[in-house]
């Protein structure tokens, strides 16, 4: 529990200490309009108030994230607490903070448009179609999850059709509808309903005397029931991605970005909101690695049920809260991945929206978006994709890196202390390659030439963008022509 303790402390400070580093350096100016004001539109440039905005963008990046994510990152042993808390600080943070605060400061953009001003005009390109993509597939998932869940519990009244058309026309009309009319009221209780879950299960650690295990040097080895395949590094840090760094969250951002009324709120909204996760997740991690009598039997437990981590979230949530936790367990796992799926559907209309330049007052025009999205999710639930799923994996964190490598090229050209964003940036890029060329849905490289070869593509990376960024005069570049306010 000392771990434990320590780490949600570390987070505690790292958000007044380091959040203050990043948003000096990045230059917030309370006087400055955000895009919430000269761009009201009622849609999707809403002003709101910041405590709403915090929870609808903790909700909105969180999800099913650190608390699935987390439960098989535990798999590897208190080790996971170490790069939730590096990882928030040090990376999800700085991607999160900048990205919001940049999709600010270029009138609510997306991250595929912002990401294009500064990597050029290819990875603009690649970005809209691969974040689309990617929104999709999510949206897909999560119709199709949640709906067989709530099927599996009204067996004989509605069946598995019914609930994904249920599903699927809330998914409609909060896509279709103003931000504030239904992910501004109800996201809010949910986001809090997911604090008090971990609260609560915190507590139940503390009053139950669970024997939380702590981080020391005998924690890093490999305590996986599959070490050979599974090697903490790149496994870890991908396994645990919200709660740590998740691309995920660039695509979610800015919806937010276009709601805040003060460029100060964006440490508070982008990240604070990250850091919670981080905490979430720690909870999450401490929670799965004792309840079962540690780290080994909770292997067992994941070995036994065919790695269904649903399943030990259910267990965890009744054993340790009751009957409240299984009401919050299905809050968990039918509430939660809506709230993603939702919203990865009026992300990918944004993100389209913006490519086209296509005014978003017009009901109209977002029907003309949105239709075509609902019919190719409604159409990759009739297919098999644990093939595809299992990629998203690795989509989501190489998004994640791309992101990093955006911040880090806008700090350079700004003249600002770009190491916050080019340690992270390195350390993912060498994650996302030797995953890709590890893994068994990628090339299945033995491990050290996997490894080996993720370190050299890393600074390699690093050398070509410091090479080539560095050699551009500064002078020549000037972001304020793209913000016009």
């Amino acid at each position: 529990m000392v771990t434990l303790c320590i780490s949600i402390g570390i987070l505690t400070a790292g958000y007044w200490i380091y959040g203050k580093v990043l948003e000096k350096v990045f230059g917030a100016d309370p006087e400055r309009p955000t895009p919430a004001v000269y761009k009201a539109d009622g849609v999707d440039f809403v002003e709101m108030p910041l405590w709403k905005i915090f929870l609808i963008q903790f909700l909105n990046i969180a999800g099913l994230g650190p608390i699935f994510g987390a439960v098989a990152g535990a798999l590897w042993g208190p080790v996971a607490f170490l790069w939730i808390v590096l990882g928030s600080l040090f990376a999800g943070g700085v991607h999160d903070y900048f990205c919001g605060m940049m999709s600010v400061r270029h009138n609510g953009e997306s991250v595929s448009e912002v990401s294009g001003y500064y990597l050029g005009n290819w990875i603009k390109q690649f970005m809209r179609g691969f974040t689309v993509l990617l929104m999709v597939i999510v949206g897909a998932v999560f119709l199709l999850g949640p709906a067989k869940i709530l099927a599996g519990m009204t067996e004989g009244t509605i069946g598995l059709f019914g609930w994904t058309m249920i599903i699927l026309v809330y998914y409609i009309l909060s896509t279709i509808l103003p931000i504030d009319k239904i992910i501004g009221r109800f996201y809010p209780v949910f986001g809090f309903a997911l604090v008090f879950m971990s609260l609560g299960l915190f507590a139940a650690m503390i009053l139950k005397g669970m024997d939380v295990p702590e981080l020391g040097l005998s924690s890093f080895t490999n305590s996986h029931y599959k070490p050979d395949d599974f090697p903490v590094f790149p496994m870890l840090f991908v396994t645990i991605a919200c709660g740590a760094v998740s691309g995920f969250h660039a695509t979610q951002s800015p919806m937010m970005a276009r709601c805040i009324t003060n460029e100060k709120q964006g440490k508070k909204v982008f990240f604070g909101a990250m850091l919670t996760e981080g905490v979430v997740a720690l909870i999450w991690a401490a929670i799965s690695m004792s309840f079962f009598g540690g780290v080994k039997e909770l292997n067992m437990e994941m070995l036994q049920n065919g790695d269904n981590t649903a399943l030990v979230v259910n267990q965890i949530s009744n054993g340790a809260l009751g009957v409240l936790g299984g009401l919050l367990a299905v809050l968990g796992v039918v509430a939660a991945p809506i709230t993603s799926g939702d919203t990865s559907f009026r992300s990918a209309r944004i993100i389209i929206a913006d490519v086209l330049k296509t005014d978003q007052k017009s009901v109209k025009n977002r029907l003309l978006i949105s239709i075509p999205l609902f019919l190719a999710g409604y159409l990759l639930t009739l297919v098999n994709f644990g093939v595809i799923w299992r990629y998203f994996a690795w989509t989501n964190q190489m998004l994640a890196t791309i992101v990093l490598w955006t911040v880090t090229v806008y700090l350079i050209r700004q003249g600002k202390n770009y190491w916050i964003a080019l340690v992270p940036s390195v350390f993912m890029t060498a994650v996302v390659t030797a995953y890709i060329l590890l893994a068994p849905e990628g090339f299945s490289l033995p491990v050290d030439l996997s490894v080996t070869s993720g370190i050299i593509t890393a600074f390699a990376v690093m050398a070509v963008v410091l090479f080539r960024v560095q050699g551009i005069r500064r002078e020549k570049f000037k972001p304020e022509e793209y913000v016009k306010p």
